[in-house]
């Protein structure tokens, strides 16, 4: 049986010696790399093509969650586990949506890190009960299938900020909710302004609304009834 090969992303050496012997002690396991910044992460996986990438979400530069998302898109077969310094079910969240399949937090146990590794090269997914519940609430209101048919010329991550756009958050907000840079928020608005042939980002709102994109505003969802 071949080994599990593994990426470690992080920009602290310390971190990387530490997995990287714990890797080593694994008989099915095997260190095929490791990167310190996130745009190093999306470079090498394109070389080495590794069955799991372990990846610090917090890094300068690229974020692992933005890393995650690009990994994922141009590699689906890569899994990407993140991991944390703290329970942050924001980021986790975030990284999840980018297509991470779990997290184990840097503080866990040898046994623990090895078994997430392990469990996500195998194909299942580890994330914890209140993540869960935030995926199911977020695909809710995305409606993927429905709004990959209606507008098949946009990306997932375009979909993903223009249902965003039509429940009235703003660039700075989409920025810190996807964990990504208010100038990528920018440009992904303008890619979709111009996929949809629509002279602003208004016009765009608006046939996403028509169509049926992204739900209830924010805020709605839990206003208590009168």
């Amino acid at each position: 049986m071949d080994a599990l090969t593994v990426l470690i992303v992080d920009d602290h050496q310390f971190f990387r010696d530490g997995v990287h012997a714990l890797l080593d002690a694994q008989p099915d396991m095997e260190c095929v790399g490791e990167a310190n910044t996130g745009e190093e992460a999306v470079r090498l996986v394109v070389e080495v093509q590794p069955d799991v990438v372990l990846m610090d979400v917090q890094m300068s530069g690229m974020s692992g969650v933005e890393a995650t998302h690009q990994i994922v898109g141009s590699s689906p077969h890569v899994r990407v586990l993140v991991v944390t310094m703290f329970e942050d079910d924001a980021l986790v969240f975030a990284a999840m949506r980018a297509g991470a399949r779990g997290h184990p937090l840097k503080g866990a146990k040898q046994a623990d890190m090895v078994r997430a590794i392990r469990a996500v090269g195998n194909g299942d997914a580890i994330f914890s009960a209140a993540i869960a519940a935030k995926l199911v609430d977020y695909f809710a209101v995305l409606q993927p299938s429905h709004s990959a048919q209606v507008f098949p010329q946009l990306s997932n991550r375009e979909r993903e900020i223009l249902a965003l756009l039509t429940q009235g958050y703003k660039n700075v907000e989409i920025a810190d909710r996807l964990v990504i840079s208010p100038k990528s928020v920018r440009n992904y608005v303008s890619n979709i302004i111009s996929k949809l042939q629509v002279a602003d980002r208004a016009q765009a709102i608006l046939q996403a609304k028509e169509m049926g994109l992204g739900g209830e505003g924010k805020g709605k969802r839990n206003s208590p009834s009168r």
